[in-house]
């Protein structure tokens, strides 16, 4: 009935965390990205001030199964075929539009579905603005790059080198992960990569540190969402 009463009150805007469960060295837990996706999802909601937020999608592609490849060489990692989860986000969406929300929103979490994730919020963008010109369905891009290379820019801005912030489990995937909750972090595991899926070095990561990520992030998702959803 809540989320009923937010509805009639004219919210029509959902946010869709999309996290992963994946290996993530010795140090972080495997399901990193969907306490992740959640905790930030529910930032970007309060900034933006008229959005809910919908449950966090756990199951989605991390590599081939058999013969392993990505992530799914190393244990605790699910996986799930592109088809499979392109369906769950079609899903997902017509439920929600189903209910009355407008402005659906993708957050991706992690790289390596953005493509099937993109085509599912292009397709329905495209086919219910036919029909709703105010119905969108956004993958946004700009929360992963903002969380990938947009961080990324600013660690190297003081000072620590591409090979420390490294591209999964490093320096910058620990800091936001510290910085959102610091029980996904066990700092006395922490080591160089490459070794257990480690690619970079967390060892230097900090809350502080991650929290200009989460603030990026946040803020420039807010932006993206306001500017596509209110034609700004």
């Amino acid at each position: 009935p809540e989320l009923h009463a937010r509805i009639d009150r004219g919210t029509r805007t959902v946010l869709v965390p999309i996290g992963g469960t994946e290996q993530n060295g010795a140090h972080m837990i495997l399901g990193k990205h969907n306490r992740r996706a959640a905790l930030l999802a529910e930032r970007i909601a309060r900034q933006l001030g008229d959005a809910v937020v919908a449950p966090v999608l756990a199951y989605v592609p991390e590599g081939a199964i058999d013969p392993p490849q990505a992530h799914m060489r190393w244990a605790g990692t699910l996986s799930i075929p592109d088809a499979a989860f392109e369906a769950v986000l079609e899903g997902a969406a017509a439920s929600l539009r189903r209910h009355g929300f407008t402005t659906i929103v993708f957050l991706g979490d992690h790289g390596g579905y953005r493509a099937p994730l993109e085509r599912v919020a292009a397709r329905l963008d495209r086919a219910w603005r036919a029909t709703s010109p105010r119905c969108r369905v956004l993958g946004l891009p700009e929360y992963y790059q903002a969380a990938d290379t947009g961080f990324a820019a600013l660690l190297r801005a003081r000072g620590f080198t591409a090979a420390e912030i490294g591209l999964h489990a490093g320096l910058a995937d620990t800091a936001l992960s510290l910085a959102l909750d610091p029980a996904l972090v066990r700092s006395a595991a922490m080591v160089a990569g490459p070794s257990d899926g480690v690619r970079g070095d967390p060892r230097r990561a900090s809350a502080e540190l991650g929290r200009l990520g989460v603030e990026l992030i946040v803020t420039q998702s807010a932006s993206a969402i306001r500017a596509q959803r209110d034609g700004r």
